[in-house]
């Protein structure tokens, strides 16, 4: 399948959230196959279907170069630790832009895979960060609205001066 063109910030559909999917079947892999593509294409760690315009619970992670593609249907932090940790975020759908956000250091989250199967897991450290940025994405959260009031505007800011440039 041929990559898709990226949803930019700041369409209002990257702060929509996506509707949970009911049918596992072969447009459900097509759809997978289809953000793969565009992940691999934008060189990105992870990517949402609302990332690509469709608005649907279906997430790719990719944590490194050389690791394969995984796939999270209808993804859901079940339980996330007290401790925090804080990470370098940023998003295709705002090219050039990263900021440190603090999370919980450890998530459980559940999910299906693209038969339905139900499955979970936990994470810590740099990919549990990298799971709630994309279940955020999922849920309508861009990831400035992460930042404080300062932080954000201070980004909005440069993002309006590189669009200029």
């Amino acid at each position: 399948m041929p990559a898709r063109p990226l949803v930019l910030f700041p369409d209002p559909r990257l702060n929509r959230p996506a509707e949970p999917v009911d049918a596992f079947g072969p447009s459900l892999q097509a759809l997978a196959d289809d953000v793969r593509d565009t992940l691999m294409a934008e060189s990105a760690i992870g990517l949402t279907a609302p990332h690509i315009g469709v608005p649907a619970r279906l997430m790719v992670v990719r944590m490194s170069p050389d690791a394969s593609a995984r796939v999270y249907v209808n993804p859901v932090v079940s339980w996330a630790s007290p401790d925090t940790a804080v990470h370098d975020e940023g998003s295709v759908s705002m090219p050039g832009l990263r900021e440190r956000i603090t999370r919980p250091a450890r998530i459980r989250l559940t999910y299906r895979e693209l038969d339905g199967a139900a499955r979970e897991e936990e994470a810590e450290g740099f990919p549990a960060a990298v799971l709630q940025h994309e279940i955020d994405q999922l849920d309508g959260v861009f990831w400035i609205a992460r930042l404080s009031r300062l932080k954000r505007d201070r980004l909005l800011k440069r993002f309006g001066k590189g669009r200029l440039a």
